[in-house]
């Protein structure tokens, strides 16, 4: 797979120096990317597959509510700890200058995206729609081959041997998935 390459897009560490500039940065991404990845599209996937999922109304309800409340949570810390840790944003035109390794980028390498994707999936539990479940395991897909292809590479052409060290100790998706070296 070494011949496969994708576009590696120009990363611009941040240059802002004031935190609140950079959290009203992180927050009107965070918005644009609220409406239409978690609000938009997932509206079209219901309207356009309308099929019913056999999920009991008090799981998908909960569960759903549960996904998408911690998710959003989640979301929101970590923008605060690339502003005051990384010094950046998750824009890639105002990327962190400081590789974040600590709260819960210390348990998964990608909290954001796993956030992310919580919000999505509690929306499949909550409204129990085929469409939306397409819809969230393409962009589950999806996101997991950006991060390998797009956001490794460039982070380990940023960041070099800390970044390798920060990968073998912590794993990219699921808790608990490798130990870090205790010394």
């Amino acid at each position: 797979m070494a011949a496969f390459k994708f576009y590696l897009p120009r990363v611009r560490q941040s240059k802002t120096t004031s935190t609140l500039v950079l959290w009203g940065k992180s927050l009107l991404n965070a918005f644009l990317f609220l409406a239409i990845f978690m609000v938009v599209l997932p509206w079209v996937a219901y309207r356009v597959v309308p099929l019913k999922l056999p999920i009991p109304h008090v799981v998908g309800k909960w569960g759903g509510v549960f996904l998408i409340f911690a998710g959003t949570v989640m979301w929101i810390y970590c923008l605060w700890t690339f502003c005051h840790k990384g010094r950046g944003t998750p824009l890639m035109l105002d990327a962190p200058r400081n590789l974040v390794t600590s709260g819960l980028f210390g348990i998964v390498r990608n909290p954001i995206m796993v956030a992310e994707l919580m919000v999505l999936w509690g929306e499949v539990l909550f409204f129990a729609n085929m469409g939306i479940l397409i819809y969230a395991f393409m962009i589950s897909i999806i996101a997991h081959m950006l991060v390998v292809y797009v956001e490794e590479p460039e982070l380990k052409g940023r960041f070099g041997r800390e970044y390798e060290k920060y990968c073998q100790q912590v794993p990219r998706w699921f808790p608990g998935l490798k130990r870090k070296n205790k010394r």
